[in-house]
Order: C-alpha cells, then structure tokens, then sequence
C-alpha cells in the first residue's frame, strides 16, 4: 500500500516472534550467568575475567551505540535529509584507528577498569570525581532517550503499550546484567546484533519486490536528490556536510568509543591487546554494514512513499515513526515479519541499556565505592554491584519520562554526547599529550568547555535551527489516493517553521545554529586552550609528580601486533611497578596481558 493510510496493527504472529526473540536474548544472559557463578569476583563481573576475544567485543561495541534510536531514527535521516550520513564511514574509520592506536595502548598499560581512573593518576581525584558524575550523567540522559524513543514509534505505531515497553525493557536488562555481568552482556548484544541486520534486510528485500529491484530504489533516490551527499561547503552552521561529519562527526565518535566507559570496558575486558585493538577494527567494518543497510531502508521508505508522504498527509505524527509505520504497511501480510523488525529496534534499545548499566555499575564501584570501602569482600562486592545494576536499570527507566521533552532522537542522542564527551576528550588529550598541563589547568579547561557547549548545546534545543540551516528535501503527496474514511493525525508538513513559535533571540540564527557535529570539537578545543594557558600560567606540573607511563610516546602509535611493541611495553611497566603489579586495584591484570614469557609472545604474534 502506497497510497497512505492507516495501517494494520500486530497479529498473534508478531507478538510470538517479537516475545520469542526478547526471551532469547535474556536467555544468552542467563546463559552466560550459569556458567560463571562460581567466579562471582569484581574482575569477572565488570570485565569478564579480562579473557574475551575480539570478534564478540567487536560486535558488542557495535551494537552498544547502534541503538533502537538507530534501527528508527537512521532510516527516517535517509528519508528526509538524504544520505550524507553516510560519510560517518570515514568518521568511524578515523575514530577506529585513533582509539586503537592511542587510547588502547595507555588504558591496557595502566590496567584501568574504569576510565576514569586515568583523571586521578594524571591530575587528581576532584577531576576523577567530576569525570565520572559527568559521564554518569550522560549516560543516563542518553538511556533514558534509547528506551523512550523507539517505545514511543513502537507504540503509535504497532499498537504495543507505550509504558509497557518501557518497563520491560528496563526489566528485562536488569536481570541480565544483575546476574551475568559484562560477559552476559557482550554476548546478547551479538544475539541483538544479529537480529537488527536482519531487520534491516527484511525490510530493504520486500521493499526491493516491491518497487522492482534495487535499480529503481537507487534511480528514485537519485532523482528526488536523496545521493547528494558531498556537500563542501565550509559554514560551520550548515547541520550535515562533509566538513561537518568528517571533522565533527570523527571527533565526536572518538569521543564515544576512547573515553565512554561502556565501551572501554569492552575492549579491554580483551584478553590481549591484539585482541583489543582488532575488536575497534572489526567494530569499523559492523559500523559501517549497519549504517549501509539503515541508509539503504531509508531510500527504500523513500522509493515507496516518493509521491505520498505519510509525514506531510499526517499518517504518522513524526520522523521516528515512519520506518515502523513502512513496516506494518508493506510487511503486515507475512505474519510474523513486522515481529522480527520490532525485535530488532527493541534489540537495539536492550544492547545500548545493558551496556549503560553495566558501565554505571563499573564507574561507581571503581570511583565511589572502593575508595570508600577498599576492604570489601568478593561477596559483598558482588552484592553491591548485584543491588547497583537494580538501581540504575531504575534510574534510566525515569529518565525516560525527560527524554519525551527533546526533539530528533538521532540528532538529540549525539547532540547530548557532544556537549559532555567533547570537554572530557580535551581533558583526556591535554592530560596525555602535554606534560606542562596539571590539575588546575585540567579543571580550568574542563570546566570552561562545558560551560560553553551547554550554552550553546541547551539554546539549539531551545531555539532549533531553521530549514535554512538543516536543508529538508522536497516531499510529495500528488499520488495519494483518497480515503474518506482517513482520520488525521497530528499534523506534519515540510513547509512548516518551527523556529516561530518562540521568540527568537540574536544568537538563534548564529551561534545557536551551529551544527550540532561541531559540538564534540568546540568543547575539546576550548578545554585544551584553556587547560594549556592555566597551566603555564600557574608554573606547570613543576609542583606534582607524574608518572611517565600516563603519555603517549612514539611506541604506543605502532599498528597492533608488534612483538618488539608488546615486549617494551611490558619492559617499561616492570620498570614503573618492581613488584610486578600493573595500573591500580588491578593485581589480577598482570597475569593477562603484560607477561613477557616468550610462549605468550609468540602466541600474540602469531594471532
């Protein structure tokens, strides 16, 4: 049907499909949970006894960020804006070899658990505190959007109720990630991984029947102008261009997957650092296949509705419900089929909070917990972390209810990492690269940048930019036929400004328009500049003692799998810690990654 409408609700099929794989995947987590109850140690359960290996933790981390604001949010970019998302390819491959060639050598160095760690050994442990409360909050904002937004689609849409959806999302990861840790974790998120490409294709393939073939999807997106996606121009307050994804998008990604601890904690819950570093690179290629197959949805749904847009006719009440509202209408008639497309969007959504919470229950443990009680028992330890995946599996089933208060869940969901991630980069950056910077220059920067990208982050929410400075592509409703019977939604069209109904500060159409990608970038530079000026201004680090193995030298910028790499590393940090142990609260990591045996050698080359 393309002709507009409403469209048929979920059969008994569909809820027996979409239960099943729901079931399925907490069935992986409790799996995973029986076979390590006898090892209910923090390491084992935060890191999964550091013994994973890459191909998992790759498809983990892919999933992790590749949420159900994806699987929804991605197509629906791909329909009204045209494909420039897909130049985030060349982000994540920057972000990739950034994260595996800096980042992953100093973290499996020092044997963190939680990232940071790092703000304490290299300034002190305000900033850690400061690091970690920013991250938390974050986090949760983030979740709170993951869980609200496609339950919302999914609601309007299929008929599932709305706060149901959230509860049992909420619900479902908790049990999984109470009883099983982060390897409960990491292997539903590939279960999850594998369910959302099907989605994916099952709905690029009916649509691909029925319009004719993938020619014809590919040539109506061609001429509605939806593959004009290398746009040059410069101007910082345009939203998508190829300036802005490239330079923002790839300092935003890194941002994500160099300092966010819910990835961190995966690739280096890795048994070796070849391991670690090829899970970012394989994680680069399930990038980039799902954002493909996302763009590739996206001109299907365009192809189909090119000349009855259900946004503009008011079949659909937003963006994000119309790859939901495509599926009931081209795939209802195969029972079961819209099941497996919803699993897949919940799919989604369960990935990115399960690995939420388990990271929240990482920093606290590590940052508040042990330093308050750094005698605690396994047991007791593992209850806490037990009670603490309950508590935040709370936390962000309410901070779904602020998540209904923000705009484009896509653009929402990066604008939150940019505004926080960004000066936490920079702080990260300074620390590691700039031997003058200390702990008053850290906080001066840090603090100065996110002041900054709050104001400019919360006022774009405030007062959004105009069409002048998003570019909307044309839609059509020239080939919908009537129905007498249609009742309208919620009204939506293309010529509609959104920017009026508030008064309109100067700033609105400058500053406030600035694109959102360039968030990341403004709070890493100001955090920098600040934190450097502040430093030399107040004498350096002349007056702190800094361990040398918290910078980046020339070693640790080798491509992986070095053995010369690996056996100077291990070198240098005999060197720093005599007594054989590495990083803090860490005694366990030794034994893992950074043993010059020869046999251990050989075996990481040879991988």
């Amino acid at each position: 049907m393309t002709g507009g409408g409403p469209v048929a609700l979920f059969s008994v099929w569909d809820y027996v499909v979409f239960i099943g794989i729901v079931l399925a995947a907490a069935g992986v987590g409790l799996f995973q949970a029986i076979r390590s109850r006898k090892d209910t140690s923090t390491e084992e359960f935060l890191l999964g006894g550091r013994q994973m290996t890459a191909v998992p933790v790759a498809m983990s981390l892919t999933a992790s960020f590749m949420s159900g604001i994806t699987v929804i949010g991605t197509p629906a970019e791909a329909y009204r804006y045209g494909t420039a998302f897909w130049l985030f390819m060349f982000s994540y491959c920057i972000m990739s070899v950034f994260s595996a060639e800096v980042f992953v050598p100093l973290f499996y160095r020092l044997g963190i658990t939680s990232t940071y760690e790092y703000l304490e050994m290299r300034y002190n442990k305000v900033i850690r505190v400061i690091g970690t409360s920013m991250y938390i909050t974050q986090t949760a904002l983030y979740t709170g959007m993951v869980i609200y937004a496609p339950a919302l689609a999914l609601n309007q849409i299929t008929g599932l109720d709305l706060w149901g959806v959230l509860v049992a999302t909420g619900v479902v990861c908790i049990i999984y990630c109470t009883l099983g840790g982060l390897k409960a974790v990491i292997w539903t998120d590939v279960f999850q991984m594998v369910i959302m490409l099907v989605g994916f294709v099952a709905v690029i393939a009916r649509g691909a029947v029925l319009q004719g073939g993938l020619g014809r999807i590919w040539k109506d997106a061609e001429e509605g102008g939806r593959l004009d996606a290398f746009d040059f121009n410069p101007d910082p307050l345009q939203r998508h261009t190829f300036w802005t994804i490239v330079v923002g998008g790839s300092l935003m990604w890194t941002s994500i997957y160099s300092i966010n601890q819910s990835q961190v904690q995966r690739y280096i819950s890795c048994r070796t650092m070849t391991h670690a570093k090829m899970s970012l690179y394989v994680n680069m290629v399930g990038l980039w296949v799902t954002v493909s197959l996302a763009m590739l949805s996206g001109l299907t749904m365009y192809s189909i509705y090119k000349d009855c847009d259900p946004l503009t006719r008011g079949d659909v009440g937003n963006m994000d419900q119309l790859l939901p509202y495509l599926v009931m209408d081209i795939l209802a008639e195969f029972p079961g089929i819209p099941g497996l497309f919803v699993a897949a969007a919940y799919s989604g959504t369960l990935s990115t909070v399960s690995s939420s919470i388990n990271a929240l229950v990482a920093v606290t443990v590590e940052d508040f917990v042990k330093p308050l009680l750094p005698n605690m028992s396994d047991k007791h330890a593992s209850w806490m972390n037990m009670g603490l995946s309950v508590f935040f599996g709370g936390v962000c089933i309410g901070m779904a209810a602020v998540a209904s208060l923000m705009g484009s869940i896509l653009q929402a969901a990066l604008s939150i990492f940019g505004m926080i991630s960004g000066p936490l980069l920079g702080l990260y950056l300074l620390g590691m690269f700039f031997r003058c910077a200390n702990s008053t220059g850290g906080l001066s920067g840090l603090i100065s940048g996110l002041v900054i990208t709050l104001w400019v982050g919360i006022g774009a929410q405030i007062y959004p930019p105009g069409p002048d400075k998003t570019n909307p592509l044309p839609l059509s409703t020239a080939g919908c036929t009537v129905d007498t019977n249609f009742t309208t939604m919620t009204p939506w069209t293309t010529t509609m400004d959104l920017t009026t109904s508030v008064p309109r500060p100067a700033l609105a159409d400058s500053w406030y328009s600035l694109s959102y990608l360039y968030f990341c970038p403004l709070g890493t530079i100001i955090t920098m500049v600040v934190g450097l000026v502040v430093s030399l201004a107040t004498g350096g680090c002349k007056n702190e003692k800094v361990r040398p193995e918290l910078f980046i030298g020339k070693n640790d910028l080798i491509c992986f799998g070095c053995k010369r790499h690996s056996t100077e590393t291990s070198e240098l940090t005999e060197k720093v810690h005599p007594d054989g142990k590495q990083g803090i609260d860490n005694p366990e990591f030794s034994d893992i990654e950074l043993e010059t045996k020869e046999k251990d050698m050989d075996k990481i080359t040879r991988f």
